[in-house]
């Protein structure tokens, strides 16, 4: 049975390497999961994310005309985990992407607020974002060196 695409496959990570990672799927085909498929946040180091050995579900994004399989770890988790929590009172890691709000949740907060509370709410918000941006900044600016 050949490997189709858009089927989950359960595979073992068989090398890792800087641009992914091969994957062994059944019944001996190979196929090759991109760094950008390997998490759905950024990914700088397939390493800290994927062990030779390690049991992984892949999805088949495609099988070109040399039968050159590739793979998606992303695409194989389900919808349910994908979703993060709205806004946390954590700073992010990264920028905050549409995708990572959880809509639903917002809108069902913001009907029981006055229009005054959401402006305070979001002025205390962009405050704080304002000042962990001028922390970045400043300590980018200054070069690390201490007078």
């Amino acid at each position: 049975m050949a490997v189709e695409v858009g089927k989950i496959y359960e595979g073992k990570v068989a090398s890792v390497v800087p641009f992914g990672a091969f994957i062994s799927l059944p019944e001996g085909n190979t196929g090759l999961v991109h760094i950008s498929e390997v998490a759905s946040s950024y990914v700088q180091n397939v390493a800290d994310h994927l062990k030779e050995g390690q049991d992984v579900k892949v999805k088949v994004i495609s099988i070109d005309e040399n039968g050159k399989v590739s793979l998606s770890i992303k695409k194989a988790i389900p919808e349910e985990k994908k979703t993060k929590k709205a806004f946390s009172k954590e700073q992010p890691k990264g920028p905050i992407r549409p995708a990572d709000i959880d809509w639903q949740s917002l809108k069902t907060q913001s009907t029981d607020m006055s229009f005054e509370d959401k402006m305070n709410k979001f002025k205390s918000d962009s405050d704080e974002r304002m000042q962990a941006l001028k922390r970045s900044s400043d300590s980018k600016l200054s070069g690390g060196y201490k007078r």
